[in-house]
């Protein structure tokens, strides 16, 4: 589904974000991407969705190379969820969730908040999906907390029903219970949907838990690629040495969930 050949990227201060890099990730795949800051983690995934051009290399999707002529197909397949949300705050959770749709609608359009009934369907049942009730829908995404923001950012990635999500530290700021429903919202939504996941974490007990395969990144390579279960405590040693372990600094979520995972959140700096 996503093919990575030989990619590489060089900054204009001389510095290599992305070395050599070849990596070839199946349809459905839920692959999560570890490494300590400045690894090159949010750098692959901001090839997927041609936000960052390659100094050498390509990246296919699903048979398709990302070029500057095939870029604007491609990224209406290929949806987003960010660390730090990215939602307009003094908007509505609906229009914010509804913004999933700017790649297929009109700027005027949506600007003047025209979407059809359907569309306005589809965003009530994703909220739902998410935990949140018809009350959110006309509150400022500004007011929610953070892990309800991210249950925003969620819905809107699949207004589209994209064919790949890529997750840019998702849980990076969200405390062990509430990241393990998000990473759970994402994993199942794109199951649903046969989507492939593309997701950058720091939390390594995260990473074994929902990952169907992890890819270790260090200096901009590649350093390590497999199962959950081959990704030992030596490997972590390994691709770690020499960071800084630190807690996370959470924050509260008051949307309710069935959900009851719990994990150890180890967090990078």
């Amino acid at each position: 589904m996503i093919r990575f050949e030989s990619l590489n990227k060089v900054w204009p201060d001389g510095t290599h974000a992305i070395r050599d890099v070849s990596l070839e990730v199946p349809r459905g795949q839920f692959c999560v991407i570890l490494g300590p800051s400045g690894a090159g983690k949010s750098t692959l995934l901001r090839a997927v969705n041609g936000l960052m051009q390659p100094s050498s290399g390509r990246v296919v999707i699903d048979g398709t190379e990302l070029s500057v002529k095939t870029q604007s197909a491609l990224r209406r397949r290929v949806a987003m969820v960010h660390q730090h949300f990215n939602l307009t705050n003094r908007m509505s959770v609906a229009a914010n969730v509804l913004a999933g749709l700017l790649p297929t609608v009109s700027t005027m359009r949506a600007m003047s908040g025209w979407f059809r009934p359907e569309h306005r369907q589809k965003a009530c049942e994703l909220l739902a999906q998410v935990g949140l009730s018809p009350a959110h829908l006309k509150r400022r995404a500004g007011d929610l907390s953070g892990g309800q923001q991210q249950r925003v950012g969620i819905a809107r990635a699949f207004m589209l029903d994209p064919e790949v999500v890529l997750a840019d530290e998702p849980v990076a700021s969200l405390d062990p219970k509430i990241s393990s429903d998000i990473l759970s919202l994402i994993r199942d939504a794109a199951r649903e949907r046969n989507a492939t996941v593309l997701c950058s974490l720091h939390q390594v007990e995260l990473a074994r838990e929902f990952g169907d395969r992890i890819v270790g990144m260090r200096d901009g390579q590649v350093v390590f690629d497999g199962s959950p279960e081959a990704f030992t405590d030596e490997c972590v040693e390994s691709l770690y040495h020499g960071a800084v372990w630190d807690d996370a600094q959470p924050e509260e979520d008051d949307a309710d969930s069935s959900v009851d995972l719990s994990t150890t959140n180890v967090s990078l700096i």
